[in-house]
């Protein structure tokens, strides 16, 4: 078994909520990568790992351009040159827009399509190579984990930009899971549906009840059991929702 230290670890769509809770739990065992267009989305959270003994840095890119994302792999390869890839969360959420559909412009309506489509197969195909190049070292199974919604499962009223790059995205992840997990590599979606506990949804829910919102540091978690799984046990699906969600 290679050491650890051997192997580093990506996370796309960083910011406060589940992009945060999930470099924090990789970063304990593996270096960590963090893209998002903003710097100030993952500067602290660079310098959260960094004090806890960890190592991280942070690349400024926009996933639905190709030259950005060939110039964040190029400043990936340059600080991991030589190690492996154990792991590749996607999880950017892209621009979010909620308007009836004939007042939609065609812009809009593509909004979805740029991070959730369009951004995920630029992603998808600078990692897969780096992934199919660990399977025979990685102590876990290498993966490809991929945040989903309630949107990928249903196009609710006023949501077809964000359902219709939801159900991309799954629909990419479901064939990659067929084409890739007979060759090592864990593809798995996971369907986040609920409102997720970070400081931008502080007022929502209040009369809900206690733990009506998703902790972040749970799907964390639940990312990391994904991939530790063994190959004899893959899961390519997985929903999270808290217990007053309906469904």
């Amino acid at each position: 078994m290679a050491a650890a230290s051997n192997f580093f670890s990506i996370v796309a769509g960083v910011g406060a909520g589940t992009g945060r809770s999930v470099a924090l739990k990789f970063a304990q065992v593996y270096p960590v990568v963090l893209l998002a267009r903003n710097p100030s989305n993952y500067e602290a959270i660079v310098s959260e790992i960094k004090a806890s003994g960890g190592h991280a840095i942070g690349v400024a890119t926009d996933v639905s351009s190709p030259q950005s994302v060939v110039n964040a792999f190029s400043e990936i390869d340059r600080e991991f040159g030589g190690k492996r890839l154990a792991a590749a969360i996607y999880n950017v959420g892209g621009r979010f827009v909620r308007k009836p559909f004939l007042e939609l412009t065609l812009e809009e309506y593509e909004a979805g399509y740029e991070a959730n489509g369009k951004g995920f197969f630029l992603f998808a195909q600078a990692v897969l190579p780096l992934l199919l190049d660990s399977v025979k070292e990685s102590h876990h199974p290498p993966s490809l984990i991929i945040t989903g919604a309630t949107a990928s499962l249903r196009g609710s009223a006023n949501m077809s930009s964000f359902a219709s790059g939801k159900f991309a995205l799954r629909a990419t992840a479901q064939s990659l899971a067929r084409e890739f997990g007979p060759q090592g590599v864990h593809v798995a979606h996971a369907i986040i549906d609920g409102v997720i506990d970070i400081p931008r949804t502080k007022e929502w829910m209040v009369d809900a009840g206690p733990d009506a919102k998703i902790n972040s540091d749970a799907i964390a978690d639940s990312y990391w059991y994904l991939h530790t799984q063994p190959r004899s046990h893959f899961t390519q699906e997985l929903d999270i929702r808290p217990y007053v969600e309906k469904f």
